[in-house]
């Protein structure tokens, strides 16, 4: 039988030992690695589903809004009531040319109840006031048109197939009404292709994102046989329902509560465990209230790359190393504290037996050799432990410290993106695009948010030759103020589409009273500030007058001699007390510029002793520069501003419209 040595025994210990504590670290490390990755599968799974809703809501909500306007617009329900008149054709015809250009696939259609006629136009065929072809109640393949018609909804979006047109397209349909009574159906379409290349097919591996409706019905797909072609107006089968996909009813009842839940607070993404094409998925949901669709995104955790796991092999070889190094220390601690005294103990026992007394014997003999053997042992073995403890420690704590690093940079990167997919949002509602077309030189727009985004916009409104104008300088900046000029500019659009664009006082009032609705219901701290300032000046050119009303803003005008202040309403919108409104009439004169400018102008600290720029010096700067062309008063503006900032930082959002009508 073999003979192991005290250094062999004490080595293979040692490795028994590693052994049994590596087992059950491991299992505990992959639950801990496997928690991580439901952590951030979960994160990614949310912020991806977000996401893609902005993908979405963006181009889709313009180009509803667009449909909705065309639809109601006069000219339109003109030529409906009465199809045979030439000339409200004509002039129909000429208005639609105007919107087709401003939709995205410079497309539109219109078809009327009254004979079926469907009109389509793009950029494919030259513009034809005739009837692409007509719809007919008995064909099954034109039940979406009557259908629309039938829904009580305004409009309803869905993917179909135009078998005439041999074009497959999303398509808006918009319910034209006289009164209660439906006209006929328009809207704008987007190629099917460009839309699912841009937000469905954006996925990576293991990432299926979809879209569906209010019934489920899938109107995005990877797989376009799932698509539930016309499911705004006609039924779906089940395999075109989302619900067809899940292979059991606790999925299915997951999903169902998960929509439930996005629909009651669309402000919410939340996320389901669900086994969808017979794998165990992480589906996570936001809805689209403006739409009426679902935005879902199902991630399987085993497939998609949520983390990087490479840096495990690296981990489990640099223990292999730790576990070796530590075997070879061991081996030469028993060398140098065990066997190196027992073999000087030995050659001394065997000197003093050959009768060699002059032997220097190890210091306090055997009994005390042994029992120093056994306190070195009993030490060796704490020191050993303590310090194994603290560089547990220390790893754990260097590891913790670098994931907390991780998150924090993957947290700080995704807060950066947001934010500036958030300007990119708020940049696309601003109207340079129409004000250019309809004001081109007579116009200039000067807009510097203090952050990425900001609390300050303008708005815009074409009436044939004349316009509505304005500017609007919301509570807070940064992202708070972003959200904010989301609701004003909604409650903007509101207000106009009820008292008109010619009535700039009505348009305050209506601002003020859907301001306080939308926020009336809502629980927000006393000192969380919900006003808004705002001047809206109507051009009526025809006329040679403006209409100005503002709401703690004034409209400034000046020819170079002299400056004019018209002053706004004592209170801002949304305020404690209800602010009173007029409007004033002011003579549209030539060579005089005109001028709004929100407060993060006239606030702005600079100068020798950091005073705010002031009414005063404001006055003088656009009287010195008023004969000047609209373009270049911008840039000497800037300029001026900039000179007298210096090194001060920007305060607020500056905003500032001019305008001259020759």
């Amino acid at each position: 039988m073999a003979k192991f040595g005290l250094r062999s025994k004490s080595l293979l210990a040692l490795v028994l030992a590693c052994l049994l504590a590596l087992v059950p670290a491991t299992l505990v490390g992959w639950n801990i690695v496997d928690g991580v990755r439901e952590h951030f599968g979960r994160a990614y799974v949310n912020n991806f589903t977000q996401l893609n809703r902005q993908k979405i809501l963006a181009p889709l909500s313009r180009e509803l809004a667009l449909s909705r306007r065309m639809a109601q617009s006069e000219v339109t329900l003109q030529w409906l009531r009465d199809p045979g008149n030439a000339t409200a054709a004509e002039l129909f015809f000429r208005e639609a040319e105007g919107y087709r250009r401003d939709f995205v696939d410079h497309a539109y259609f219109i078809a009327r109840q009254s004979d079926g006629n469907y009109y389509f136009n793009d950029d494919s065929k030259p513009v034809s006031f005739e009837p692409r072809y007509t719809l007919n109640a008995a064909n099954p393949t034109d039940g979406w048109f009557y259908g629309s018609l039938r829904s009580p909804d305004p409009y309803n979006i869905n993917v179909s197939t135009d078998r005439a047109l041999k074009i497959t397209r999303v398509w808006i349909n918009v319910v034209v009404r006289d009164g209660t009574t439906p006209l006929a159906l328009a809207g704008a379409s987007l190629n099917l292709n460009r839309f699912l290349d841009e937000f469905v097919r954006s996925g990576e591996a293991g990432v299926t994102p979809m879209i569906v409706n209010d019934n489920g019905a899938i109107q995005a797909h990877r797989d376009a046989t799932l698509i539930a072609y016309n499911s705004g107006a006609t039924d779906t089968g089940e395999t075109q329902r989302v619900f067809g996909l899940m292979s059991d009813d606790a999925s299915r009842g997951a999903l169902q509560r998960a929509m439930q839940t996005a629909r009651s607070d669309p402000n919410t993404v939340p996320s389901e465990w669900v086994t969808l094409a017979g794998k165990r998925q992480l589906l996570s949901v936001a809805y689209i209230p403006e739409l009426k669709w679902y935005v879902l995104t199902a991630v399987d955790l085993n497939a998609a790359r949520i983390i990087d796991t490479g840096w495990l092999w690296s981990a489990g070889l640099a223990l292999i190393l730790v576990i070796m190094a530590l075997l070879l220390a061991f081996g030469y601690a028993v060398e140098r504290l065990v066997l190196r005294p027992l073999r000087r103990l030995q050659q001394s026992a065997r000197a003093i037996a050959d009768g060699r007394y002059d032997v220097k014997l190890p210091p306090g003999g055997m009994d005390e050799i042994g029992d120093l053997s056994r306190a070195f042992g009993v030490m060796a073995d704490k020191v050993r432990s303590h310090t194994a403890e603290l560089e547990s420690r220390v790893q754990a704590r260097t590891t913790e410290l670098a994931a907390a690093n991780r998150e924090m940079a993957v947290a700080h990167k995704k807060i950066g993106d947001s934010i500036d997919y958030a300007s990119l949002i708020q940049r696309a509602i601003l109207p340079d695009r129409q004000m250019t077309h309809s004001l081109g030189a007579h116009h200039f727009v000067l807009w510097q948010p203090r952050d990425v985004v900001g609390g300050d916009f303008y708005v815009f409104r074409a009436d044939g030759d004349n316009c509505l104008l304005g500017v609007v300088d919301c509570a807070g900046h940064g992202v708070p103020g972003a959200l904010m000029t989301m609701l004003a500019r909604a409650a903007v659009d509101l207000a106009i589409s009820e008292a008109g664009v010619r009535d700039p006082a009505a348009v305050l009032v209506r601002v003020d009273q859907a301001m306080r609705a939308m926020l009336e219901d809502a629980q927000l701290p006393r000192t969380l500030a919900t006003a808004m300032d705002a001047g809206l000046v109507y051009v009526d050119r025809s006329g040679g007058k403006i209409v100005f009303s503002g709401a703690k803003l004034s409209l400034f005008a000046s020819n170079g001699v002299d400056v004019e202040e018209f002053t706004g309403g004592r209170r801002a919108l949304g305020d404690k007390r209800l602010g009173d409104y007029t409007n004033q009439e002011v003579a549209l004169r030539p060579d005089w510029t005109f001028y709004l400018a929100t407060d993060g102008f006239l606030d702005q600290a600079g100068g020798e002793h950091g005073f705010g720029f002031g009414t005063s010096r404001f006055a003088s700067m656009i009287k010195a520069h008023a004969r000047l062309p609209l373009e270049q008063q911008g840039a000497a503006f800037v300029q001026v501003l900039a000179e007298y900032q210096g090194d001060l930082p920007q305060r607020d959002d500056i905003t500032m419209l001019s305008f001259r009508f020759e």
